[in-house]
Order: structure tokens, then C-alpha cells, then sequence
């Protein structure tokens, strides 16, 4: 993955609005812009414009379905950046201790 495709991602992540977006859109898959827009108290431009920018960042794959527009959540570059810092063995590791941090966190 080429540096300024990663500034896009990390930048695109970087807003809670848009972080709230992707939650809805992974959990809703091929929901519309309309039902986004619902979640938020901002006008339907300001959320095309949110979207724009995940989508841009490859974060956000549309695809229009009549007169809407289909979103899906796409993970792959997400997981390239984690690639690009994480080996095999590294990778083993951090699962686990995330898993612990999980349980930890439900008990208290």
C-alpha cells in the first residue's frame, strides 16, 4: 500500500462522525446514504460528504441500486495497514492479548 493511500485511510479514520459511519454501514451492509443520515443530526450533505471521504480512502464501496445507493464496508485497507506493522508471530500475540483485554473489560 502506497504512503498517500495510507494518509487517506488514517485520515478518513481520524473523524468519530465518520468511525460511527463505517459501525453503521458494517452492521447494515447495503444500507442507503438516507438510512445513514438518519443517525445524525446534520443535513444529508454533510453526511455524502462524510461518506465521500471514506470513500475515497477505499474504506466505502457504493453502488447504485436504482435511485439509491447501495453502501458496503470494505476491510481490506484496514487489514493491509495491519499487515504492513504486523508479522505472523506478532500477530499470534496481539490476538491474544486483545481477546484478554475483551474479557477483562466484560467482567469488570
Amino acid at each position: 500500500m502506497k504512503p498517500e493511500s495510507m494518509d487517506k485511510v488514517f485520515q478518513a479514520l481520524a473523524s468519530s462522525v465518520r468511525r460511527q459511519m463505517l459501525d453503521i454501514v458494517r452492521v447494515q451492509p447495503g444500507c442507503s446514504v438516507g438510512e445513514v443520515a438518519r443517525h445524525f443530526d446534520v443535513t444529508r450533505i454533510a453526511v455524502m460528504k462524510h461518506l465521500a471521504v471514506l470513500e475515497h480512502a477505499g474504506l466505502l464501496i457504493s453502488e447504485k441500486k436504482g435511485r439509491t445507493r447501495a453502501l458496503y464496508f470494505n476491510t481490506v485497507p484496514i487489514q493491509m495497514i495491519h499487515d504492513r506493522w504486523s508479522t505472523e508471530f506478532s500477530a499470534l500475540w496481539a490476538g491474544k492479548l486483545t481477546a484478554f483485554k475483551y474479557r477483562m473489560e466484560q467482567s469488570s
